[in-house]
């Protein structure tokens, strides 16, 4: 694995930590969560266990629906 790759797997890892923390700490469901954002709940599963390698867009969607700022979602500790 390259460094660029590890760094990206870490990146999609606190994302995912991030997403799945603020989504618990408001009390939604991953199906509540995926109908705020207008995704699947198995995309929404998929993201939380740092499977996909989600878009720019798809970030914005997450943190408008959790009410942060995209960069929260970026930050290990968030």
């Amino acid at each position: 694995m390259t460094e660029s790759t590890k760094d990206i797997s870490h990146l999609q890892e606190v994302i995912a930590a991030n997403v799945r923390k603020r989504r618990l700490h408001m009390g939604l469901s991953q199906e509540d969560f995926a109908d705020l954002c207008g995704y699947h709940r198995t995309y929404i599963g998929s993201i939380e266990r740092s499977e996909r390698n989600i878009t720019v867009s798809t970030l914005e969607a997450l943190a408008a629906a959790l009410q942060t700022e995209p960069t929260e979602l970026l930050r290990e500790d968030g």
